[in-house]
């Protein structure tokens, strides 16, 4: 059998300030630890504010209705971002310079334009996830709280400071948290206990049951499996030094597979997590009576990224838990900046060869993610913003297919990949991800139209 030939690549190094930053020692536990870090700086944008408003409309509004979407999401996510890790380490090139020198330059600039639509749209869930979370800890209006997170380029640039190694542990202590605190909910307190059984059967009978359920549907697979990732995961897996020899690769593709399943796995426990209680604490209600005896009223229309700190009240008390909410949501929103702006410079840099300064990146980004928000609030006022957050993952779902065809293209090749292509198993499955995001982007197309137009017009009176 072949092997794949492994040639330094010509083209500028992904993420040059950490490529080959991390060391891998001989030893099997250390370099089980030396591995991870990749995928749980992936996991938080599978955890971002855009997933928490897909998440807690799904259980509002349907309630466990679209369990199976975000467990099949998260399958199909677990697929292709192993795909995208085996990618980075087998050639030594992130997904966007794998398209730039492997398909027809005139490709180049369509494929860029799409991945910058999909970071903007990804950008905009942080902008209004952030937004939020300053209205909770201080009462900030939420027009001038989304012009406030165009100043979050400082904290970037001190967190890059600091190294990749810090940044993986700072991150995965959040989602920790946030995983620890809805887990403590669902197991342990009674009050928020599901009903387990209804949940299985939720799991095992899939459909789209109700009007609506397909643009949710699409929404939280957009939130899911997120197009910028598999850009980004195939660029961060170079961070590790390893060495070229073909037991090296298959060393660094196993610990990558492992790093992957793990970090997804628990990416899926907090969206399940954040429907459900959604499902518990607001779906089929009218209303919620607080311990302090205060009414909180909500309808199907309902904002309800901006009263999901309410799922964590019978946990620690209504005011603990919207200071928690809040600092979740903007660990969440700024942890997902990062990992954005990195995205945005691997497909900067991958597909058109031009660099730029981090902050002068993360101002760009920003800034197309803010526009649209400041108009859609200055029109609407606060009660689009979780409808904005839906769409803004229906715009991640559709391109979608642009980011997944490549990727599976590039991996099921032996002249790309030789010894290491896709088997059989990673190929079908592959595959038909591929063609189930494909399907349901096509035939909710109409219907994701028609709510973009909503948000953007406000909604008819009817």
């Amino acid at each position: 059998m072949s092997t794949v030939q492994v040639k330094p690549s010509g083209n500028p190094r992904s993420l040059e300030e950490v490529h080959s930053s991390v060391s891998i020692p001989n030893n099997r536990f250390r370099r089980f630890f030396a591995f991870s870090g990749p995928a749980y700086l992936i996991s938080v944008g599978y955890m971002d504010p855009g997933n928490w408003g897909t998440d807690l409309s799904a259980g509002a509004a349907y309630k466990y209705d679209l369990l199976w979407i975000v467990a099949l999401a998260s399958f199909m996510a677990i697929i292709m971002q192993i795909c995208s890790a085996k990618l980075g380490v087998v050639t030594g090139k992130d997904l966007a310079q794998a398209c730039r020198d492997f398909y027809p330059s005139w490709t180049r600039w369509p494929n860029w334009i799409a991945c910058e639509l999909a970071i903007a749209a990804c950008d905009l869930a942080e902008v209004l996830g952030s937004a939020v979370a300053l209205n909770l800890l201080f009462q900030i209006p939420m027009l001038w709280a989304v012009v406030i997170t165009s100043f979050d380029v400082l904290l970037l640039l001190m967190l890059q400071g600091l190294g990749m190694r810090l940044i993986e542990a700072v991150i995965l202590v959040l989602v920790a948290t946030i995983a620890v605190c809805y887990g403590i909910e669902i197991f342990v307190l009674p009050q928020t206990k599901p009903d387990f059984l209804e949940m299985g059967k939720a799991l095992i009978n899939p459909g789209f049951r109700q009007e609506g359920m397909v643009v949710g549907a699409i929404g939280i697979i957009g939130a899911t499996v997120m197009p910028h990732n598999l850009y980004l995961h195939s660029a961060l897996v170079q961070s590790r030094k390893i060495d070229r020899d073909e037991v090296s690769i298959g060393r660094a593709i196993h610990y990558n597979k492992i790093d992957t399943i793990l970090a997804l796995t628990l990416a899926f426990t907090v969206n399940a997590a954040i429907l459900i209680l959604a499902a518990i604490v607001f779906h089929g209600r009218d209303s919620i009576t607080l311990k302090t005896g205060a009414v909180v009223e909500f309808n199907a229309d309902s904002d309800w990224i901006q009263i999901a700190h309410l799922t964590l009240a019978p946990l620690v008390g209504t005011a603990t838990a919207s200071f928690l909410f809040a600092i979740a949501l903007l660990a969440s929103g700024q942890s997902s900046t990062i990992t954005g702006t990195m995205a945005g410079q691997v497909v900067m840099e991958g597909f058109i060869h031009w660099k730029l300064k981090p902050w002068i990146r993360r101002l760009i980004t920003r800034l197309l993610a803010i526009i649209p928000a400041i108009i859609i609030i200055g029109m609407r006022g606060n009660n689009g913003i979780t409808d904005l957050l839906i769409l803004s993952q229906v715009v991640l779902a559709m391109q979608l297919p642009f980011a997944m065809f490549p990727l599976l293209h590039f991996t099921c090749s032996r002249q790309r990949m030789g010894n290491f292509v896709n088997g059989p198993a990673l190929r079908i499955l592959g595959w038909l991800s591929f063609a189930l995001i494909t399907i349901f982007a096509l035939y909710g197309l109409p219907e994701s139209f028609s709510k973009a137009v909503e948000v953007v017009l406000g909604k008819s009176e009817g």
